[in-house]
């Protein structure tokens, strides 16, 4: 047991979460601003964009948000003719989730501006300490699971 004295300041997880609800504030910002959308929508938007059509079992286990949060984002995109369900194939229950021509467009459009604010955050680390910071975050995280 540490002698030093607790303060949640410097407890890494309060660090994550601070950094991550800064960074998503930020981000959330900017998707609302130019395009209407939450953050989990645009997650959704980008995993769609990235793996093409998932269930929203996979949305959850790869975005590693809630269910609800997804099952949301997902009739939110739906409502707006950016997402369309499609049945699966292999699972008459189940149904995949595929971006339309018009969430495909969107999702065009939102990358490179995701890009941008990825560069800006970045901005004050040179690139082999991004590269390390990357490295550093995959580590705690594999650790972590």
């Amino acid at each position: 047991m540490s002698d030093t004295p607790f303060h949640l300041t410097d407890f890494l997880p309060y660090q994550l979460s601070v950094a991550s609800n800064a960074v998503s504030n930020r981000i959330a910002a900017a998707y609302h601003d130019a395009f209407g959308l939450k953050v989990t929508e645009w997650r959704v938007m980008a995993m769609l964009g990235d793996a093409g059509g998932l269930t929203q079992r996979e949305l959850t286990e790869k975005t590693l948000m809630d269910k609800v949060a997804v099952n949301r984002a997902c009739k939110m995109l739906e409502a707006r003719e950016l997402a369309v369900r499609i049945p699966n194939q292999q699972d008459g229950r189940s149904h995949h989730l595929e971006l339309t021509e018009a969430g495909a467009e969107m999702h065009a459009k939102i990358v490179p501006m995701a890009r941008e604010i990825e560069r800006t955050l970045l901005a004050s680390m040179s690139d082999e300490q991004q590269a390390m910071f990357r490295d550093l975050l995959d580590q705690v995280r594999k650790q972590a699971e």
